[in-house]
């Protein structure tokens, strides 16, 4: 996993009073909320006896362990041991990691690294947008959910009687286009055979953010395709480990302000993007390895250039991180 990154790990739904205990990247770690609603998030192992924490309950704005009643606050440090009194100074080595915590759009995000230097940030055109819901669990690495989604040449192909009808089966370009450091555009031009070979990005005309399909990543797992200024499709890919992923995807709209109609809506759209999802996953779940990573045996083609760039820097996050010890 990329070190010192906010990753999107739950929807806010899904956290409450009581502890929830999920195996987030790689880790087994347990959620809860303070008296404010605040979410914190510590690893999920008492450091006296290794249980597990979210067996426990919350009280007040601690978590207690379920087997000696050990109190944790949202640091991970433990304030009372109830054997040895609660006037009692814990040394400080009766801690477990903590990780700081962000909510905002219905997502939890944890920030996996020691300290962040700013707060996350989501897609930020989304106001004054409703949107549906659905989550599952693929058995692959969370690479290889969100190189699915940068792949551009698959849609004809995959997806041939949905979102890919028409034939389009030659793609000139891609475009790509850095926004900052975590985020990246790419314009999509998938055209009928029509005798000419794919044009290159440099013979590309300068995309249209106004008028153009395009799409979105932005480290290290969220994603969006930008069908047009009132219809947008989102996905959170989070890791849960090295062979399991679960998949957040989002149907967004604004064209239907009405409350009832647009759940209706809302939902009824679902319905088809679930219906695309799974054409991916009966593919994506056939692919080896399951991780994917810079220097592999496949051999890629023009068409992939999303690919590569997501490839490229992730190969760079993670080297940056290598040396990283999460206190």
């Amino acid at each position: 996993m990329i070190k010192n990154q906010w990753y999107v790990v739950l929807g806010s739904n899904e956290v409450k009073r009581k502890p929830v205990g999920v195996t987030r990247l790689n880790e087994k770690l347990v959620f809860y909320r303070d008296t404010k609603g605040k979410v914190h998030c510590l690893k999920d192992r008492c450091v006296h006896r290794g249980v597990s924490l979210s067996l426990g309950e919350v009280c007040g704005d601690d978590l207690i362990c379920p087997f000696h009643g050990f109190e944790y606050d949202h640091t991970g440090k433990v304030k009372v041991i109830p054997a040895y009194g609660r006037n009692y100074q814990v040394p400080d080595r009766y801690k477990v990691v903590s990780y700081e915590t962000y909510e905002s759009h219905g997502y939890i995000f944890i920030y996996y690294g020691s300290r962040p230097d700013s707060e996350p940030s989501y897609f930020t055109d989304l106001e004054g947008f409703t949107y549906s819901e659905m989550s599952e669990v693929w058995s692959v690495h969370y690479s290889r959910a969100i190189e699915n989604q940068l792949d551009v040449v698959h849609v004809p192909f995959v997806h041939h009687n949905t979102i890919g009808k028409g034939k389009k089966y030659v793609v000139d370009g891609p475009l790509i286009q850095w926004l900052d450091e975590e985020k990246f555009e790419f314009y999509v031009y998938n055209r009928i055979e029509d005798g000419t070979i794919a044009k290159k990005p440099s013979d590309m005309r300068p995309p249209d953010p106004e008028k153009d399909f395009r799409l979105a990543f932005k480290f290290p797992n969220l994603w969006q395709n930008y069908i047009d200024d009132k219809i947008r499709i989102t996905a959170a890919f989070v890791p849960i480990d090295e062979d399991h992923t679960k998949i957040y995807l989002r149907f967004y709209q604004c064209f239907l302000k009405v409350p009832l109609l647009s759940v209706l809506v809302n939902e009824l759209a679902m319905i088809f993007n679930r219906k695309v999802l799974h054409q991916d996953r009966r593919v994506v779940l056939s692919q080896v390895p399951k991780k994917s990573m810079l220097k592999m045996s496949d051999i890629l083609i023009q068409g992939d250039l999303p690919i590569l760039t997501y490839r490229k820097r992730r190969d760079q996050l993670l080297k940056l991180g290598e040396n990283h010890e999460i206190q």
